[in-house]
């Protein structure tokens, strides 16, 4: 099964075709500054060379028009037609408390995403885009929406709930939702299947997603008990340009201090604090780095901040699972900053967590010697996505079949005469103590049409009749 990834933004899409029978990624890419003469284009089919150009997308619709044609083009496609696209998985983030779980998008999905656009203004909108411009340009292809909220859904209510008045929650929706939940969850289930855990067994997993933006969770058998990102994306940790966990009344006092107004706070709070606040120059954490090995206090501060919020982060979802299985790190900062992972771990061999130096200066996958597995497992959404748009269609179909099955058998049902029901009834009163193996031998040599065992088992519920 094809199935076409997309992710995007409001002037970004970025796009993978996968083969999910084999996970194996055909191509990936992504198409930058839509709306301009100068989109930029990048174009990566496996095994071959990288394609780049700048081309003008007025649209997304331009834009995705632009990529089915480079994935059928004679020459550098990867498919002969786009009638081999079996499938959309579109990456959305904020499904609400509607959508625990991917869905096929329709009218009323797209109703329920647009209704969400007050908790994701800035993500839900460029979503819809993306939905809409596939309707238009693949029309008739399914698509499902896989939200970065739903892995969350199951977090009890005193995880998800704020100490606000309740009006808060049952009037607008004001709840802890997270973010990255495509990500914890394909990490959390790649864990379990490195560490051989059996099916069914007990797993309690904190799996830190690191990157410009950054989230930890508290899983327990596969179920999100807490994570870090709350209302928004702006709560918890230290971010590449977020704040993470400040006092709320900073907001109010900076209204009053600055002279700001709300807008220009969470501008600030959301675009000039986490990293480049500290270090004032950049939110790239190599480059933070590079500073910090020359000097830079300013610099190594920003590191400090960062790791102290996960440490905490961690031992605090050490104390909601019980203890852990396993610790795993993932995402950009995750599994290509060792030295962060060093200092994060560091102190912590009461919890059970040792790090072994040496295998996490070699980024391997188990970087631990102690009772606490730590992992540094890379993570992929689309490939996410796209398993979870084939899981959805492949129940949906299950779901058509057994509905076609179920019409034939009520219309075969339908289809047996009055008299023949007259003589199973008969052939049933005679001896009420009959096997159903017997009694279905007598009534198939005495009714009129082809009966099957399918079609007598309905038949004998339907009327009442029970057989030893």
């Amino acid at each position: 099964m094809k199935t076409l990834v997309l992710n995007c933004g409001s002037s970004s899409l970025k796009y993978q075709l996968i083969e999910t029978d084999n996970d194996k990624v055909m191509v990936k890419g992504v198409v930058e500054k839509i709306g301009t003469s100068k989109a930029l284009f990048t174009y990566c089919p496996a095994g071959r060379k990288e394609f780049r150009d700048t081309l003008e997308a007025k649209d997304h619709d331009t834009a995705l028009s632009i990529v089915l044609r480079m994935l059928t083009d004679a020459v550098s496609g990867v498919i002969k037609n786009i009638a081999e696209i079996d499938a959309v998985g579109h990456r959305v983030v904020h499904g609400g408390e509607t959508y625990s779980q991917s869905v096929i998008i329709d009218d009323e999905v797209i109703a329920q995403i647009e209704a969400c656009i007050v908790f994701a203004p800035l993500h839900n909108p460029p979503n819809l885009v993306g939905i809409r411009a596939c309707s238009k340009v693949l029309p008739g292809v399914n698509q499902v929406a896989v939200f970065d909220t739903a892995f969350h859904q199951k977090m009890p209510k005193m995880a998800f709930l704020y100490a606000l008045p309740y009006s808060m929650y049952s009037k607008h929706g004001i709840r802890r939702y997270g973010f990255h939940g495509t990500s914890h969850s394909y990490v959390s289930q790649k864990a379990a299947e490195l560490l051989n855990v059996e099916s069914g067994k007990d797993f309690k997993v904190i799996v830190c997603h690191l990157g410009n933006g950054a989230s930890v969770a508290a899983i327990k058998n596969g179920v999100s008990l807490d994570t870090s990102m709350g209302f928004t994306p702006l709560e918890g940790l230290v971010m590449g340009t977020r704040c993470g966990d400040i006092d709320p009344a900073i907001v109010t006092y900076l209204i009053q201090k600055e002279d700001l107004s709300p807008s220009e706070v969470d501008t600030i709070l959301n675009k000039q604090s986490g990293l480049k606040g500290i270090a004032r120059t950049t939110n790239d954490m190599r480059e933070i780095r590079e500073e910090a090995n020359e000097g830079s206090e300013l610099h190594q501060l920003a590191i400090d901040l960062f790791c102290y919020r996960v440490k905490k982060y961690i031992g605090s979802y050490m104390a909601v699972l019980n203890g852990a299985d396993a610790v795993v790190f993932t995402a950009g900062i995750g599994e290509n900053d060792a030295e962060m992972r060093r200092q994060v771990l560091e102190g912590m061999d009461f919890l059970g967590i040792e790090n072994d130096l040496e295998k996490n200066a070699k980024h391997e996958t188990i970087i631990s010697k102690g009772p606490t597995t730590v992992m540094v497992i890379k993570t992929n959404e689309e490939l996410a996505i796209a398993h979870e748009t084939k899981k959805v269609l492949q129940q949906k179909w299950s779901d058509t079949k057994k509905e076609r099955e179920r019409r034939e058998l009520l219309a075969k049902l339908a289809n047996i005469s009055g008299p023949d029901r007259t003589k199973i009834i008969l052939l049933w009163s005679q001896d009420q103590n009959v096997s159903r193996e017997q009694l279905f031998k007598k009534v198939k040599s005495a009714v009129t049409i082809d009966i099957t065992e399918e079609i007598f088992g309905a038949l004998l519920i339907e009327m009442g009749i029970t057989c030893t």
